[in-house]
């Protein structure tokens, strides 16, 4: 089998290899113990140390090698089991390969030919096998993962591989399981267990790694706790696979700016690895071509391009998508190029031994390939997809049409405002303007020798032009080129008019803050300072504003597009804008900046790896993340004068964000003396600033009407800095960055950067609640994250969760994480203190109705911590208030909600509340209440005692309400009657419906109590009537107000005086004063509610069962 190409240092190590055969590059060697040699002592030896090794770890017997003449390095690129396999491989090199070499110059293209011929090989085998894993074997490790695990069956294991798990300095062997929302290990050897499940959203830190004990291992932050994970044979896959499941997680939960319904990953239910990796690589793919978002990666093919202005067959790759047929050079930096299909109009054949094929192009073009493997294939490709390409016709204007395009309903610039306000002078013999000239002619030689538009060939001299400054005639045109826009523009036309159309006249929130800021935009530039260019501007951030609602505007927009539109055509500007913010600088423009906070990680990294004296120096480069975020924001326009600014703009469009980190750089290294010197940040910032200030563009043909000039230009004994020198320094001093390494360095970072913003969300949160509650600072720590892990369990299964909709981070921090009713009433269940099963949804949803303060359907960490703090945390009377609150709430009978929820709110908004103002509880609610009693009650060490004192409490609060009926009837009288009480009424009112036992123990209790009954209610009543006046004065009716008062009708007397037996159920009531003196008679229950509440036990049980309950 082909293998990837694995650097061997010693080629016969140990000497437990014998060569078979080889050439000038190649070599096939034989294993010592197999074949003819192996009753030696040596291969005695190797064959018992193949043997006793683990069966995945086995070394093959036979093996090749690649090497070149003038070196000492040696490339493992296939083995095989036997004589036979290996054969056919060498047999294979030997046809195909040998024959090719011999056109390479040197040895390091020789190598860099044959690893991609051997990888695309691989490739190949892999695509025609189909799935790499035996279905079999995959379905066996996802019964393991379920068991292991006991996540819920919506959970997806995406991939698994065998590992080592480092806890301290002892390696755990065991298996590392990924799913689509959790990092899943476990062990067990030897008795000890090691099982760990992590959610990908809770990452913050994912990196390879090496250090002395572990040669090189993968490291996982998790709450600031590192894990270590090594020993993976695909360690590279394994990193790439976790990279790109902790970035879907960050971009799904966190960053819903960016992801939508439309995501190609947006059903978590159908990740699986090849998936992932379709999507990586065809992000990819459209990030080094600047290619629309509606492109993907169809086919790939190795081959030879020639190069006429070079005169070679360069070696590269051709990328085929729907739309495009593009080309670039093994390392990608030498050439690339982008055709359009839609301009293929013919696919030769010129020379079948070759395995060669001509694309011929409008414009009297052609493109030859050779040695492409499939060439018969990628020819059907391009024929067929050049004839279902669509041309798109897009309406550009003429350079004799007048300024502005009437439409339907506005009028649209189709001229850059530089060619309106200063426009170019061909009779000008000026200096600078002889200069312009000459970049004009040299980007002219460069067109008529690598072509001009989409199909030209971009190369090393393109960088090399593009760092001296491009003209500014051209520029515009090349910022469309380079940055991708002419392909979006192209596939769309006439968007731009409608989106103008649709949001005409709109008003919104982003209107507001665009028209705020229209004349803060280049205010000194004469094309801002007429309704032209800010008529220009409005219309383009409102029809952006109107694409991308969840961007909307953002403040630095305005500022790059006035740029864009000195430049640019109105149209061309509005696609640069979506270049920018939707591609080469994602997340930027939104309300938390997170694209420019992770590249600033970016660079203070770069400075640590580049600038290591200013890093001596300077212990914390937070400083240079905080004066360096204008530069990233406005791509250093808001720093330097226009006419240095948009030299940077010209290298941004054409590298992307290398550009600026080069030269930023560049930027700290040219005043590394100064800052040096510095001996607080105020002093670094006035340094720099001044360094922007002498920074100019000798070669710039613009007046001086135009430029911004310092205030400093004319004094000569200031030195000043050419932004064309400071820009070649740059790349000759940092070129060395690869985009790759860019955009690796940005995915480490992001999820650095968006848990950190979630830890300062945290602590704010924290230090507002922990004000009220007597939780300590770890507690509330472990609370919040099990509230916030509660939100996120709604959301890992499914595709447009409403639950998504509750997090919003432009909110004040108490409301950017919210549970609606079931996400509260699971996690309620879990900590809850009490053991009690049968009430438990009903207690739940009484709890959430309570701490909704504000009615909205969803409750924040403060109202539920407050409401947890007093069932763990408060005395006697406040958890038996809250019980009393929770059954204060509407039944069946008809009353005023809003007028229960206001008088919650206002209870709850005072510190100490008067039991007085408390609403009296009817029947309905206060068998309830008792029900929920006995529930909390049940399973306890003192159940019988604690039931016996809710059958006294309840008997006694129900003579003491007869009393109050009775001494009702006779309040005309004045004078109450001493007769027993009918022992039928009492029969009569309406019990309890409790446990068996709780009956039993009810009756005997009022069996006990009854002979006394007459002396106890009549010497009762006098001590009563101070605790609850009320009772001796009227009954409280269901009906009744919540300040406890009866309404106007019920006060008035009957003309016939109610007797006991024509009494109605729910003619009876309690304060919550009657129940608190009652149950405070009680020891049993008062031990019950004041004993302590072990919080971190319960915290751990709901940690541990918190997934479970998903089920």
């Amino acid at each position: 089998m082909w293998l990837k190409p694995e650097e061997v240092l010693l080629k016969n190590a140990l000497k437990l290899w014998v060569t078979e055969k080889s050439n000038d590059y190649f070599v096939l060697q034989r294993r010592r113990g197999y074949g003819e040699d192996s009753g030696g002592l040596t291969g005695l030896l190797v064959g018992t140390l193949d043997t006793v090794l683990d069966s995945t770890a086995k070394v093959a017997p036979f093996r090749i090698l690649h090497q070149t003449p003038d070196s000492q390095v040696y490339w493992n690129i296939a083995c095989g089991a036997s004589i036979e396999e290996i054969s056919q491989h060498w047999d294979w090199l030997q046809q195909n390969i040998i024959r090719t070499l011999s056109v390479f110059d040197s040895g390091e293209d020789i190598t860099s030919f044959v690893q991609g011929k051997i990888r695309g090989l691989i490739a190949e085998e892999g695509k025609s096998a189909g799935d790499e894993e035996d279905p079999e074997r995959f379905r066996e490790a996802v019964l393991r993962f379920e068991r292991l695990f006991v996540l819920p069956q919506r959970e997806k294991l995406v991939t698994y591989f065998s590992c080592s798990y480092w806890k301290g300095r002892v390696p755990n062997q065991g298996w590392i399981y990924l799913s689509t929302n959790f990092l899943c290990f476990y062990s067990y050897m030897l008795g000890n267990e090691v099982k760990l499940v992590y959610p990908w959203d809770e990452v913050s830190r994912l990196e390879r790694t090496s250090n002395v004990l572990l040669a090189e291992s993968i490291r996982v932050r998790v709450r600031g706790e590192d894990h270590f994970f090594s020993m993976l044979l695909r360690l590279q896959q394994t990193y790439l696979i976790m990279q790109q499941l902790a970035d879907y997680a960050i971009l799904r939960f966190f960053d819903k700016e960016t992801f939508n319904a439309e995501h190609p990953l947006a059903n978590p239910l159908h990740i699986t690895q090849r998936a992932l990796e379709m999507h990586a690589r065809n992000q990819s793919f459209r990030s080094f071509f600047r290619l629309p978002q509606e492109e993907s990666l169809c086919e790939v093919y190795e081959s030879f391009l020639w190069v006429p202005f070079s005169h070679v067959n360069m070696l590269g790759k051709i990328c085929v998508s729907e739309n495009y047929l593009c080309f670039a050079s093994q390392d990608g930096s030498q050439c690339h190029l982008i055709i359009p299909l839609w301009e293929v109009f013919s696919v030769e054949l010129p020379d079948r031994s070759s395995r060669a094929l001509t694309v011929c192009l409008r414009g009297k073009r052609a493109l030859r390939f050779s040695e492409v493997r499939d060439f018969e294939r990628l020819t059907a490709t391009i024929r067929r997809k050049c004839g279902t390409a669509g041309s798109p016709q897009h309406c550009v204007s003429n350079p004799d049409e007048e300024g502005v395009m009437v439409g339907q309903s506005q009028a649209v610039s189709t001229e850059a405002l530089m060619n309106v306000f200063h426009p170019h002078d061909a009779e000008n013999l000026d200096p600078k303007m002889l200069k312009e000239r000459m970049k004009e002619q040299s980007w002219q030689i460069h067109f008529a020798e690598y072509g001009r538009g989409t199909g030209m060939f971009c190369t090393k001299k393109t960088r090399d032009l593009i760092v001296r400054g491009v003209p500014e005639t051209l520029r515009g045109e090349l910022w469309m080129l380079f940055s991708g826009a002419v392909h979006d523009m192209t596939s769309h036309p006439g968007y731009y008019g409608r989106l103008l159309e649709e949001c005409m006249g709109s008003s919104s929130l982003a209107c507001d803050e665009i028209e705020r800021d229209l004349h803060r935009s280049l205010p000194e530039h004469p094309a801002f300072q007429s309704d032209t260019g800010i008529s220009a501007l409005r219309r383009v951030l409102t029809a952006y504003a109107h694409r991308n609602p969840k961007i909307g505007y953002c403040q630095a927009m305005n500022i790059l597009t006035s740029v864009l539109l000195l430049y640019a055509k109105e149209e061309e500007a509005f696609w640069l804008l979506v270049a920018v913010c939707e591609r080469m600088l994602p997340d930027y423009f939104n309300r938390r900046i997170i694209g420019a906070l992770v590249d600033q990680a970016v660079f203070e990294e770069l400075i640590r790896e580049h600038l290591t004296q200013l890093t001596e120096h300077m212990t914390d480069l937070s400083f240079f993340s905080s004066v360096s975020l204008s530069w990233f924001l406005t791509l250093f326009i808001s720093v330097l004068p226009i006419e240095s600014a948009v030299n940077v703009v010209d290298c941004f469009f054409y590298d992307g964000i290398k550009a600026i980190l080069q030269l930023g750089l560049a930027v700290l290294d040219y005043n590394m003396d100064n800052l040096l010197c510095c001996h607080d940040d105020a002093e670094a910032v006035t340094v720099l600033n001044r360094f922007f200030d002498n920074v100019t563009n000798k070669d710039s043909p613009l007046p001086a009407t135009v430029q911004q000039a310092s205030a400093t230009a004319n004094d000569k004994s200031i030195q000043k800095v050419d932004i064309c020198d400071l820009i070649k320094e740059a790349y000759e001093k940092y070129g060395d960055i690869r985009t790759e390494e860019v955009e690796n360095m940005r995915k480490k970072n992001k999820l650095c950067v968006i848990q950190t913003l979630e830890d300062t969300t945290k602590q704010n949160v924290l230090r507002v609640v922990a004000q009220g509650v007597k939780f300590s600072a770890a507690q509330l720590d472990e609370l919040y994250m099990l509230f916030k892990r509660q939100h996120f369990v709604s959301c890992y299964w499914s595709v447009c969760s409403p639950a998504l909709q509750n997090h919003d981070p432009s909110l004040p921090y108490l409301d950017q994480y919210q549970l609606d009713k079931s996400q509260f009433s699971s996690l309620f269940n879990l900590l809850q203190p009490w053991t009690t099963h049968t009430h438990t949804c009903s207690l739940a949803r009484s709890a959430f109705h309570l701490l909704d303060e504000n009615g909205d359907g969803l409750v924040n960490f403060k109202e539920f911590i407050c409401g947890l703090d007093i069932l763990y945390n408060r005395s006697f009377t406040e958890k038996l208030k809250l019980l009393f609150k929770l059954h204060l709430q509407p039944g069946r009978a008809k009353v005023d909600l809003q007028e229960y929820l206001k008088q919650w709110q206002e209870d709850l908004q005072r510190r100490e509340e008067n039991i007085k103002d408390l609403p009296r509880i009817n029947q309905v609610q206060f068998i309830r209440l008792t029900k929920t009693l006995y529930g909390l009650f049940h399973g306890d060490e003192e159940e019988e005692s604690l039931y016996r004192a809710v059958a006294r409490v309840t008997s006694l609060l129900l003579r003491m309400e007869e009393v109050g009926r009775k001494l009702q009837e006779s309040s005309p009288q004045k004078t109450p009657q001493n007769t027993p009480t009918s022992t039928a009424h009492l029969e009569t009112t309406p019990t309890l419906p409790t446990s068996p036992e709780a009956e039993t123990l009810a009756e005997s209790e009022g069996a006990h109590d009854h002979p006394e009954s007459p002396v106890s209610q009549h010497e009762t009543v006098p001590s009563h009537s101070d605790i609850t006046p009320n009772s001796t004065s009227r009954p409280s009716t269901p009906t009744s107000s919540p300040t406890g008062t009866s309404s106007p009708a019920l006060d008035t007397p009957t003309d016939t005086p109610s007797s006991p037996s024509t009494v109605r159920d729910g003619d009876w009531s309690f304060s919550f004063e009657q129940i608190l003196a009652s149950l405070l008679n009680e020891p049993s229950v008062v031990r019950f509610f004041e004993r302590a509440v072990d919080t971190d036990a319960l915290i751990a049980h709901a940690r541990k069962n918190q997934l479970k309950d998903a089920h």
